[in-house]
């Protein structure tokens, strides 16, 4: 085993770190739509000290899961009756990366677009909390359950700010999710019609037992589920809604919703490790995620190379990300992984930073349209309000700071020395080229180059035209929660380069833990029962 297990129970207040991920948001959120809209600075105060408090409880959970796995059992109910929380390195490194981008992104809502539509605050951390509750529950049941919840307050959250491209591209975002939840019901009912159990952990010790029957229809189940979470992968050709629906969303909007692919990826890498680690079931659909991951890579490469607008093109760099990792597990090589995971956090930051400059370049030169009201309580022109205070002034150096914002976040997704990007990569190929070469290798090592190519080229030319091309607009104004809010991402992404050796150590001890099913089948099952707490 890679570390002692703690069975977390209710005997002092740090024990409940655990649940406050899922607890807090949603308290906080059902008592936001108990207030009046216009209540907006309380609101507003009340999601930040929130989001302060869950990237605090998620750095602790961070360090405690470097040295031990945590199971919190909801009732004191033993696995796999009772539901479990259960918080290991991948579901803290995720958690922290979820409070990070979440509270920049609200950081940058504080200028103008939390106030552009009801209930903001609200459907914010409803997000959030599905988001956490997704990392962090050991069941397969209320892993449904916070995905619901997720993509519920998503879709809000796509159309908040309103007008036609907006209303358009939710619709379409709807219509593609709501088929991603009938796979996801469809395989959940096949997997547990075959094996009587959804808990991820029980559902591993049965896999292992020779005695399992009907395996064919229980890989069919996880074929299907396993489309469901493509989908939110955004790989290709089940990915096609992203870029679109991320470059109508606000800029806050679609930062946030860019760790919604992640969620996906993070229940593909359980799941596939988890389940398909060994077994009768051993690799399944190892040859697809490669396939899958490759393809979504150069969809996203090409897409980027024709992207004419910021925001697409962050979306593109958003799959990039994601087929990254999926194509990383289907090679089988457990540093490449390991590697894969690193750049997931630092491009996922990026691709956030990205979202929200974007806004900001493109004010000028790309009005917001004339937006009617989709709900009947939109009072107000969130831009033309009186009582609001400008911070900032139009000056030379807010185009200073914004083109050295937007080239660390080039460098980043191009993966280009010597930030963080170029670091993962690098990690990616060590681990490739540190065994046997076989074709998979070759192949993910020539896709990860050339998207890093196809991403420096086009990110070049799109940062020319916004920044330094001649323009009769007045220079960008640059707010100071807008300046906080890419700070902050940028900033982190800086750290987890001069700090790339601890994280990489971290991230080769995530997935030495899951190479590891036993250890997770121990950590849930076993030391519940033999402890007898």
């Amino acid at each position: 085993m890679t570390g002692p297990v703690s069975i977390t129970q209710a005997s002092g207040w740090s024990d409940h770190l655990v649940v406050l991920p899922i607890v807090l948001p949603i308290a906080v959120a059902g008592a936001m739509f108990l207030m009046d809209e216009r209540r907006r600075e309380l609101k507003a105060a009340l999601s930040l000290a929130t989001m302060l408090i869950l990237l605090g409880i998620a750095l602790l959970l961070v360090g405690r899961a470097s040295l031990t796995a945590e199971v919190y059992r909801l009732g004191n109910w033993a696995a796999p009756y009772g539901i479990v929380l259960v918080v290991d390195r991948l579901s803290a490194m995720m958690l922290a990366l979820a409070a990070i981008l979440g509270l920049c992104a609200l950081v940058f809502s504080f200028a103008r677009w939390g106030r552009a539509g009801p209930r903001f605050h609200g459907l914010f951390l409803l997000l959030v909390m599905g988001v956490n509750g997704a990392f962090l529950t050991g069941d397969l049941f209320n892993l449904f359950v916070f995905f619901e919840v997720m993509l519920a307050a998503s879709y809000g959250l796509v159309l908040h700010g309103s007008g036609e491209t907006r209303i358009r591209a939710g619709l379409g975002y709807i219509a593609v999710n709501l088929v991603a939840s009938l796979f996801f019901l469809v395989g959940v009912s096949l997997i547990y019609g075959t094996t009587g159990t959804l808990n991820m952990a029980d559902l591993a010790r049965r896999l292992a037992a020779p005695a399992l029957g009907e395996t064919g229809l229980f890989e069919v189940g996880c074929a299907v589920l396993g489309i469901a979470f493509l989908i939110k992968c955004s790989a290709w050709p089940l990915g096609f809604w992203l870029p679109t629906t991320y470059a109508a969303a606000s800029a806050p909007a679609a930062a946030i919703l860019a760790i919604l692919s992640k969620v996906g990826v993070y229940v593909v890498v359980r799941l596939s490790l988890l389940l398909f680690g060994e077994g009768l079931s051993a690799g399944f659909a190892q040859g697809v995620l490669l396939a899958a991951g490759l393809a979504t890579i150069a969809f996203g490469t090409v897409g980027i190379l024709a992207a004419r607008e910021l925001t697409r093109a962050a979306g593109y760099a958003v799959m990039i990300s994601s087929g990254t990792v999926l194509a990383a597990l289907g090679t089988g090589s457990d540093r490449a992984l390991a590697g894969a995971l690193y750049y997931l956090v630092g491009s996922t930051l990026a691709a956030g930073a990205l979202f929200l400059l974007a806004e900001i370049l493109q004010r000028g030169r790309d009005p917001a349209e004339a937006a009617k009201p989709v709900f009947a309580d939109e009072y107000r022109d969130p831009f033309d309000d009186p009582d609001a205070t400008e911070i900032g002034r139009a000056i030379p150096s807010a185009v200073a700071i914004l083109g050295i914002g937007f080239l660390v976040c080039t460098l980043m997704l191009a993966g280009v020395p010597p930030l963080a990007g170029f670091v993962g990569k690098l990690a990616m190929f060590s681990g490739l080229t540190g065994g046997a070469m076989t074709a998979s290798a070759w192949g993910l090592i020539a896709a990860l180059t050339l998207s890093s190519f196809g991403t420096l080229m086009p990110l070049v030319r799109l940062g020319i035209f916004s920044l330094w091309v001649p323009s009769d607009d007045p220079p960008p104004v640059l707010r100071a929660p807008e300046f906080a809010a890419i700070a902050g991402l940028l900033l982190t992404c800086m750290a987890l380069a001069l700090w790339g050796g601890p994280v990489l150590a971290y991230a080769d001890a995530t997935v030495a833990w899951l190479a590891e099913p036993q250890d997770y089948i121990q950590a849930v099952l076993g030391a519940a029962q033999g402890d007898g707490r």
